[in-house]
């Protein structure tokens, strides 16, 4: 029988059903993905049985500075002002970034959470606290302790729909320099961690190489191995009596038709995709990361991360963000008025966040370098939420006049985590065990952010 502690989870007990595969169908592509799938909806946590939305998240890998993007201090001495300007948004009294005018006009959709804190400047830590409700990690042991909040989603959700991934990363998956990084699953096992679908969506040979038949293997002879595979499910149900004997079950199907079906290869397929929504997301890579990540919420993803990296500016803050922020304007702003227009907003969640926030004054840049940026500052940090049911056109929480430190409504990474959770029916309460074999509660020491709306709660 299935242990579902976190050695288990990994496939790493006794003889697993993943080698007795192995050992029967060595070169068969898909196998080792249906019991991914098995265990992924094997369930046996509590649910609340709430909405069902997927997740599009949006990591600025680095830290984004929150005066040059969702909480300008227009009011503040130039040193704290800084060198971008603001600009009135579709919400009386809420003002971002000069650069992201299309995000203003849409900022009735849009919730920005301006207090949002854990009080650590390591990327390393920072990163996974915001990704995992936990610290633990630095730049000196940068191992991932725990699992991200995409892949306890992933654990305990399941397959949104059969023969789509539940959880994909891209345009890749590394988080300050990690494979994988605290995307991950850590001791829920590498399960869970994202379907990797890393490369350059703007590239016109841009594919899932992870879809990739192994050679020697076509989906003619994938096929024709179902009666094959069917032979071993009997002997599987002996190690694991979840899975069904006799014919081949759902999660192989899921998993076979992932490999050598339409859906998967279709959602990834951007050339379906007209020229001119193809040039409204912005013909760069996070751009068609963006418009590939609303195709795959569509074709029935459960959640998706997109990594955009480059926001450590210590100097050159200016000239970086010029450079950045048009290209996220127009990637965040059309995917959100996208969804909206095909009626997937209010069941797709938009989160727009990095690691930590900058400091309130500016530097005198770096000696090889020497023109202003803003070094790392944990303490007080702005994360965007739209869809999903969330109420859009507020700010909850605020910054300080100079914008370093929460001066109302503290949130904290954990906090954000909970919502999510209670947005999808998951009890926070639910636990797994770590490697030490310690049960670790899913939701931290998190609360729900009633102000965002949603289920609040309700079962």
């Amino acid at each position: 029988m299935l242990n579902h502690t976190a050695s288990a989870c990994g496939l790493g007990t006794g003889l697993s059903r993943r080698a007795l595969l192995r050992a029967g169908t060595l070169g068969l592509s898909g196998l080792t993905l249906a019991d991914l799938l098995r265990v992924k909806a094997s369930g046996g946590v509590t649910r609340r049985g709430g909405d069902d939305p997927s997740i599009i998240l949006i990591w600025l890998d680095g830290g984004p500075p929150q005066h040059e993007t969702y909480d300008p201090k227009p009011d503040a001495t130039a040193e704290v002002r800084g060198p971008i300007g603001s600009i009135a948004t579709a919400v009386p009294g809420i003002r971002i970034s000069e650069l992201l005018p299309r995000h203003a006009a849409i900022q009735d959709k849009i919730a920005l959470l301006r207090s949002v804190h854990h009080d650590n400047d390591d990327h390393f830590t920072a990163a996974h606290w915001m990704l995992t409700g936990y610290g633990g990690p630095n730049g000196i042991n940068q191992t991932p302790i725990n699992p991200s909040f995409g892949s306890i989603i992933s654990r305990v959700k399941g397959v949104k729909r059969s023969g789509m991934p539940s959880y994909v990363g891209l345009p890749n998956t590394h988080t300050v320099g990690l494979p994988i990084g605290y995307h991950g699953a850590a001791y829920l096992g590498r399960t869970f961690d994202p379907f990797n679908a890393d490369g350059d969506p703007n590239n016109e040979a841009y594919h899932a190489t992870s879809l990739d038949l192994p050679p020697g293997v076509d989906a003619g002879r994938l096929g024709s191995r179902r009666d094959l595979l069917s032979r071993f499910d009997a002997a599987r149900a002996g190690l694991d009596r979840t899975a069904a004997s006799g014919d081949l079950d759902a999660f192989q199907d899921a998993a076979l038709s992932m490999i050598s079906g339409p859906e998967a290869r279709a959602a990834f397929d951007l050339a379906r995709e007209p020229n001119h929504l193809r040039d409204r997301y912005g013909r760069h890579t996070w751009g068609q990361s963006a418009l590939l990540a609303r195709r795959l919420v569509e074709a029935g993803v459960r959640f998706v991360t997109l990594t955009f990296g480059g926001w450590d500016w210590h100097a050159s803050i200016e000239k970086g963000m010029k450079s950045v922020l048009p290209v996220l304007d127009a990637a965040v702003a059309t995917l959100i008025e996208d969804l909206n227009q095909r009626g997937l907003l209010e069941s797709t969640i938009v989160m727009v966040m990095g690691e930590f926030g900058r400091t309130p004054r500016l530097n005198q840049g770096l000696p090889q370098d020497p023109i202003p940026g803003r070094d790392h500052n944990g303490r007080v940090m702005s994360v965007l939420m739209a869809g999903g049911g969330f109420q859009g056109g507020q700010t909850i929480g605020a910054s300080d006049a100079r914008g370093g430190a929460p001066a109302e409504r503290p949130i904290r990474p954990q906090d954000i985590i909970v919502t999510l959770y209670d947005r999808l029916g998951i009890d926070p309460e639910t636990t797994f065990q770590d490697r030490s074999g310690r049960p670790i509660t899913v939701g931290s020491t998190g609360l729900i952010i009633p102000e965002l709306g949603g289920r609040m709660g309700l079962a």
